[in-house]
Order: C-alpha cells, then structure tokens, then sequence
C-alpha cells in the first residue's frame, strides 16, 4: 500500500525519531498551534479519527478544514457534533463466511468492469485485505482424540470449492492475503499477530509515514482489536469492499460516552463477568451508534486480555467500538506476543509525541459518562436469548425457572418453588435427576439409562473470539477440569462438550500447562481452531437426544463461552442459551442441568461419595496468574505465527487456475456468479418512488440478522434445500447458510427463513412464512419471487433494533434479491442499516409515536412513499398506507439516507454499483 497523504503544508506534518530511524507522522498538536482548534481535551479514540482526517485532508478525499475544526467544536459542545465526515481505514480484516461473498462481488466487478469497456486489473483492493479461514469448521466429531481431525476431514470435503476459489483470490488481487483454515479466528490472530496498534508505510515520496494503526472488518467483533487501541469496528461485506476500493467509510463525527473503571476485580470472578455486567450497563444506557472508551484507574489493574474480551462484545452493548488508549499496558501485551521491539518503542514514542497515551493526568471530555467500581462484579452468566440478559449466578436457577414457566406455566409451578426454596437457603432436590423430574417436562432418551428435562444442557462448548483469546479465563477453565478430574468427576452424557481455540497459541499454552489432558479427561476436547457455536456450528447432537427434546417438547438448554445466544442460532435442538465464562462451562458441563444452583447444590459426588461443590473445584486467582506467568510466554506466538499464511499439507495441496477474472463453475453450489452487474449501464439514474407496494413481512422488536439471513444448518423442505436436493447434493452435505454465502441463489432462499422467525402477519407460525399474492400461506421465497414476477415491489415493516448483531451482508443482499424497496422499523441497529443502503434498498423510521402496532398492520396493506427522486439525508417524509379494508392513513418517516454520498449509492443501485460507474468512467 502506498500512504496517500494531503498537501505538505508543514503545518501539521511533522518528523518522529525513535531510535536511528524517522518517521513522517500528522500532528495534532501543530494542527492546534496552526490554529486549526483545540483537541486536546479529545477522547484517544477520536483523535485516531482527527489524524485520518489531518492525514487526508485538501487531497481530494473530500476532507476540508472544516471538517478538522469540526472536532473542536465537538469539544466545545459538550461532546457532540454529528457532521459528516470521510473516514479512511488503514486495512480491511475479514473472515471466510462473510469474505467468500466479498471476493465473489470483487470477482463478479473484474466481470462487470469488462463489459462496460474497462480492464479487470482496475478491481484490485488499494488497501491491504486479510482473510481469515475460522468459519467453516463445524463440531461434528467431539469428545475423543480423532475430534480434531475428523473435523478438519470433513471441513476440506464440505468447503473445497469455497477454499479454491480463495486460493485464486489470493492468487489474482493485489493487496489480499487469506490465512488458513486450522489457524484461530480472525480476531485473535488480528490482536496477536496482524495489529500493529501505529501503522507504517511509504507516501507517494517515498517517505516513511507512521499513523494509527485503523481497520474496518466484515465481522461485527472486529471491535476486538480496540483492547490494542487499535481503532475497527465490523462493516457490511459491500461496505467493507468500497473501503478495499479507496471509498471512503463515511459517518458522522460520533459521541463518546466515557466508561470509568474503578477498583479491581475480586477473587473468583473473571474477564467474562466483567464484560457480561458491561454490555447490561451499556444497553440500559443506549450506545449504538457511539463509540465507547474506557477510562479509570480501574485500567491499571485490568490486563490486556480481559480488555480485549470488553471490546470484543461492543456489539452485544450496541456500540460502534469499546476502545482502550495506549498505556504500558498495552506495550506489555505487544512485546509479550512477539512483536518487533522497534514497533513497540515506535508504539510508545508516536503515542506520547501525539497525544494518545494514557496516564494517570488522561482526562478527556466525553458526551456522557457511567462508572463500574469492578470490585462489585459477581460470577454471573448471560441468557437465555440475548447477551445483555445478565444474572447474578446465584439467581441463574431460579431466573431459568421463571423463563419455563413463561413457556409453560401449567408444568413448571413445583420448579419455581424448589428454585425460590433454594434461593432462601432451604432443601433443593439432588443435582441430578435421571428419570425423576416429575416437576417438569422429562423425556427418555432411546437406548439410554437417563431422561432429559426442561433444563437439560446438551452444549457446554469453551469457544470463541470472547473468551478463547484470555489466558486468564482459558487456564481458569483447565484448572476447574483438573480439580474435578481429580475428584472423579466427569460431564454427563448427555452434554455435548468442546472446545474450539482461537488461535494455535492456547493449545500451546495449555499443552505447556498440562491442561490440555485434564480437560480431555472430561470431555473438552479440541474440536477445531474457528468459530463454532457463535456462528450455528455447534453440530447435530446425538440423534436420540435431539429425539427426546422433540418428541418431549423440551426446552433443552446450552451454556458457552462465546458472545451470541439469539435464539435458533446455536442448535435447532435448543431454545435456550446461556453465555459464561470457560470455568463456568467446564462447571456446568459437570452438572448438565440448568435447574441446579451450582453455587449452593453439590456439582455430583467424589470417589468415597462425598458430595462436591463449585467451591472445591474453583481455581484461585493467585493459581491461575502463577500458570499463565509460566505458560503463555513471547516465544508461543513468534512460534506460532511464524508461518502463518502457510497452512497445511491440505491447504497446500488445493489447486486453483491462473487468471484475471473467475471462470465460473456453473454446476457449483458454492460459488455463482451475481446477478448484481448484469446487464448495466454506465450511468445511474434517479431514485424510485416506492409504489402500491405489498407488504412482505411485519416483525417484531430485536430482529437480529440472524433472523433476516441465518448462518446455521437448514432442512431439505426449505426453498434452500430444495434448491439443493434439485441438484442432486444430499443432505449430508447441505453444509450452512453461512458456508454457502457464495451463491445468492441459496441465500435469497435463506432470507428470512430462520426457524424462530416471526411474522406477525401470521398467526402463531414460526420460520419463513408469510402470505402470497393469493392471501395463502407460503414461504417468504416464494412470495416474492411471485410478487416480483407481477411486478410488485416489497416492502418490511419492523419494531426496536432492527438488524441487530452480525454484520452479516446477506441480510441486506437477500433483502434486496427478494424485490424488498424499503424497511420501515422503530429503528436500526448501525450496520446493518448501513448495509441495507449499500444495497440500494431505502430504510425508514417512523415517528411521531406510530409503531407497526399502534398502525394495526396485518400485512394486508399497501404502502406508498414519493418525492424520492429529491430526498435529502434523513428527510422526513409521507408514508400513505392504504388499510386492508381500503381505508388510507398517512404518517410521517424519516428516511435513513444519513448522509450525500448515501444518496449516490441508492441513485446507482448500491454502493459497488457507484463505485464500477466511476472506474469504467476513469479507464
């Protein structure tokens, strides 16, 4: 990559000494002496997005003066000051689930660029791209030695069309590399190798220029990587490849809501606690769309790692990123992890120089501010059905029981009195109750001695970017199943256990720890390095089981370490989920019943029979910091990463053409090419008014993009499995959604068809149904693939967060291939809003108190929106909804087009669209 840098007034451009090298760098403070405002009382985090502007600006990049003495007055004002802005990330990060769709855009514009008189070399990325591999590893084989090689097997079988298609891609894109499969997530190997925390590169003189080190990334916890005050957070796909293009990310100047820590953790709490009281913080208080930075002295006492697990779960608490400042703190992590020792003085130096470190005098304004003492943090996990649904864990039995008897109030009353006897220190009943769980719903399993219940955990999984990246909590976990081993105690057998590293280095050091045996001894074995449950690759459980819970009705329950728990996510076997620490993984896994108060009940029995409690087995903090001290050492992960985009003898061994542009297979049902740059002209046109649409869905509140466009398994009665079984592909080889995210043909089946979703046009039905142009019940593919073929647009009505969670591109992709014109919701969740114009489809809000509710919409309406051919960003502007009964009301939205340049985008079909028009006008 070559720095492109604004005019070299010297005002601001300034040159850095650290040691016997120099390097170009952009000043604030000569941008306050060149009277351009005053930023020091500036969060770190903004002033990272100052510097890209200062870097940039008077360049042609559409940054002006303004714009850089518009952070003054943001000062000035409080903390606010929502102007718009161009944002430019040093580097893109992406993972294959959501890349394999990126690279087949950038491959489908090689394709495009052609056609309209261009040259395939104009679609290169101009910023550096890493792909990681970490999503398609998929838990079928656990609990034994060969789990991890019979995983990775079937990993090759199930995706090689998708790996040789990225081997080309790495072959044929300048500025692209992709890691392995078999390597760790994205995000670990982003903050233990790829981060830099100052970024280094040549300007067009030649000259070495030093800036933040900034990254937008095609995963929601991109967010991860700020623990390294590293600025990136996650994008749409499409928003992520108009960045790799040269597009500007364009925002608005962003609130920063201060969060203090004080105080220090206590003993027998962990990182996992901490962020679980975090996000219900956060989310009370409302953050999306705003950065959050964390501050205190609270940070003196708070390692590297458990600041990662923090920043990581930003889009659990909503926010754009949860950012951490320089500190020693942070050069501490980066000389422990193996990076260069002339980076981490040039780390120290450039962040002290330009005011970024943090120190005891670091006192920056914020928008608004809260405060955790972290003294008050207790064990605690997080569920059943969203991430900041925090319970203290001495509350955890009682609150599931509570949830049952909303699911089933008639069956669960006698639960509800033995949790609340046991919340008052009275007698509860024994930890396990094979076959004798009359106050519940219970279901034999076929073939074996035990039933399962209401409560029954069948997925106690140690795994994600979370938790997996934090020594503290992964020793933690090693240390519960060692304690336990020794006891005789050992999970029961109907829990599915795993365990899922994120990168090469935690098996170094548990290995080194001789923690790895214990935890296999009691079922933990590793599974595979990548993403497993987070993303629906927990796995089928055992047949009988998923059998039982069926044919019992049972609200079978998982506990994991990761970050989401949206309901039809994990297991299409399990309608509850709870988030926890590793530790408490390992604990309940021993347990294997979500009804026990593991905090008082005994966990099972030793070998002479005596009763053992979470107590007995739980690790101290002094023993956990003396083994992590010990084991998790520089030369683990300068091992470890010394070949990083190497792979093994299998990667090594997929073959893959030599071209400029990607000969499409057309019997693959991986890979196709979109039908997004066919067919167009070199000039856009105007926006649409959107007319007499029908409605195609109306849903409730925190519809997550995982309810929009799921990333788990899927039926052969599907519209996407009957894609596939019209393809000769069995069933055993379906794969996921999310695997196949290549062919758009699979995901405009996918859209909307998660098993939980609810349309509300419908009564009491589940899963992707709606009505078709008949009034008939049918699937959501269908009807509009109906309604397109009589030329009728579409159009979704939602409630609260809409899009929620992943930033998963195909919930705006298939949105769009499905003939859906607008989304009318309460309000977005940032990216995916973002990725709904990226696609050309308009969002809106509604005001004035109107909800699809208050509307007593059935989704037999139609809905008319003109006057978009002039629309300005966030204009409010007339809704008229003609009622099923023929009766007309009008009410006001507010189009979410935020900013000028969105409008270019829907003007041109989609941001890729804008960007293929000005390279074929430029060629």
């Amino acid at each position: 990559m070559t720095v492109t840098v604004g005019k070299d007034t010297a005002k601001t451009r300034k040159t850095l000494k650290v040691g016997d090298q120099s390097f170009a760098y952009y000043s604030i403070p000569a941008a306050e002496a060149a009277g351009l405002g005053d930023f020091s009382k500036l969060p770190a985090a903004l002033k990272v997005v100052l510097e890209n502007l200062l870097r940039f600006e008077d360049d042609g990049f559409s940054v002006s003066v303004d714009d850089i003495k518009a952070f003054s007055k943001w000062a000035d004002n409080g903390g606010k000051n929502p102007r718009e802005i161009a944002y430019r990330p040093a580097r893109v990060l992406m993972q294959d689930f959501t890349g394999v769709p990126a690279v087949v855009d950038l491959a489908a514009m090689r394709d495009g660029i052609v056609s309209l008189g261009g040259n395939a070399q104009q679609i290169n990325p101009l910023n550096p791209v890493d792909l990681v591999i970490d999503h398609s590893v998929m838990i079928d084989e656990f609990g034994n030695p060969r789990a991890f090689q019979i995983n990775v097997d079937r990993e090759y079988e199930r995706n090689m069309e998708r790996y040789q298609f990225l081997k080309w891609g790495q072959g044929a894109f300048n500025n692209f590399r992709v890691v392995p499969p078999g390597t760790g997530i994205c995000h670990q190997v982003n903050l233990e190798y790829l981060a830099q925390t100052v970024w280094t590169d040549k300007d067009q003189n030649g000259e070495e220029v030093a800036y933040p080190d900034t990254l937008v990334g095609t995963d929601s916890h991109t967010t991860m990587v700020n623990g390294l005050a590293v600025l990136g957070w996650g994008v749409g796909g499409i928003e992520a490849e108009a960045a790799m293009l040269g597009q500007p990310v364009s925002m608005l100047i962003p609130e920063v809501v201060g969060f203090e820590l004080t105080g220090s953790m206590t003993e027998g709490t962990t990182g996992t606690d901490l962020v679980l009281k975090v996000v219900e913080m956060l989310r009370e208080l409302g953050v999306v769309g705003k950065f959050v930075e964390f501050y205190g002295e609270g940070l003196d006492h708070l390692p590297l790692a458990d600041r990662a697990t923090i920043a990581n779960m930003a889009p659990e608490y909503g926010a754009t990123c949860g950012f951490f400042p320089i500190d020693q703190e942070t050069l501490r992590y980066l000389r422990n992890t193996g990076r260069d020792e002339d980076r981490i003085a040039l780390v120290e130096a450039y962040a002290k120089e330009n005011g970024f470190w943090r120190d005891a005098n670091y006192a920056p304004i914020y928008t608004d501010t809260l405060s955790l003492d972290m003294s008050t943090v207790v064990p605690a996990i997080s569920g059943p059905k969203r991430p900041q649904d925090h319970i203290a864990l001495t509350k955890a039995a009682k609150t599931f029981a509570e949830y049952v008897k909303g699911q089933r109030p008639e069956k669960s009353v006698a639960n509800i009195e033995k949790a609340e006897m046991a919340a008052e220190g009275g007698p509860t009943a024994p930890a396990v109750i094979p076959g004798n769980v009359g106050h519940h719903n219970s279901q034999k399993v076929k073939g074996e001695d035990y039933a399962l219940h209401d409560g029954s955990i069948v997925i106690a999984s140690i795994t994600s970017c979370t938790n997996t990246s934090n020594p503290y909590v992964m020793i933690g976990a090693g240390l519960v199943a060692r304690k336990a081993r020794e006891l005789g105690l050992n999970r029961k057998p109907w829990v599915k256990t795993s365990l899922a590293p994120g990168s090469q280095v935690v098996s170094e050091y548990l290995e080194a720890a001789g923690l790895q045996e214990d935890l296999d001894a009691i079922g933990f074995n590793l599974v595979g390095y990548g993403c497993t449950t987070c993303i629906g690759n927990s796995g089928p459980i055992q047949a009988e089981l998923s059998e039982a819970i069926t044919e019992g009705d049972l609200i079978a329950t998982s506990v994991l370490s990761g970050n989401r728990n949206f309901e039809g996510r994990i297991s299409p076997d399990v309608r509850a989920n709870y988030l926890a620490s590793p530790p408490l993984v390992v604990a309940y896994a021993l347990v294997g019943d979500m009804n026990v108060d593991i905090t008082k009940d005994p966990l099972g029995q030793d070998k002479d029979g005596n009763d053992v409690y979470l107590k007995d087995i739980w690790p101290t903090n002094k023993e956990i910091a003396e083994l992590v001290e010990q084991t998790v050492t520089r030369e683990a992960f300068v091992s470890k990463y010394a070949d990083v985009f190497k792979g093994d003898e299998k990667w090594q061994a997929v073959e893959t053409p030599d071209s400029e542009t990607y000969d499409w297979p057309a019997t693959s049902t991986y890979v196709q090419n979109p039908p997004y740059f066919q067919g167009m002209s070199k000039d856009a046109g105007t926006i649409s008014d959107v007319k007499n649409a029908k409605v195609l869905a109306v849903l409730g509140d925190m519809v997550t993009t995982d309810h929009i466009s799921p990333a788990g398994s899927f039926k052969d009665t599907t519209p996407a499995g009957q894609y596939l079984i019209e393809r000769q592909v069995p069933v055993r080889e379906f794969n996921s959604y999310g695997s196949r995210r290549g062919n758009h043909e699979i995901m405009m089946r996918g859209t909307f068809a998660n098993i939980r979703i609810r349309n509300e046009m419908l009564d009491g039905v589940e899963g992707g149904y709606t009505k078709g142009p008949d009034g008939q019940q049918t699937s959501i593919f269908d009807a509009a693939m109906a309604h397109q073929e009589n030329g009728t647009p579409l159009v979704i009505f939602a409630g609260e967060q809409y899009g929620a969670g992943s930033s998963r591109d195909w919930a705006a992709k298939g949105t769009a291939l499905l003939g859906v014109k607008a989304v009318i919701a309460e309000n977005f969740e940032r990216i995916h809003r973002s990725n709904l114009v990226g696609m050309g489809v308009i969002p809106f809000e509604f005001t004035g108190g109107d909800t699809r509710k208050s509307l007593g919409l059935t989704g037999d309406e139609t809905v008319t929106i003109e006057g978009l051919d002039s629309v300005k960003p966030l204009q409010e502007m007339t809704a008229t909804i003609t009622m099923g009964d023929g009766s007309v009301k009008e009410i006001t939205v507010k189009c979410r087009i935020d900013t000028a340049v969105e409008i270019e985008y829907i003007e041109n079909g989609g941001v890729l669209h804008y960007v293929l028009r000005n390279l074929a006008k430029a060629a």
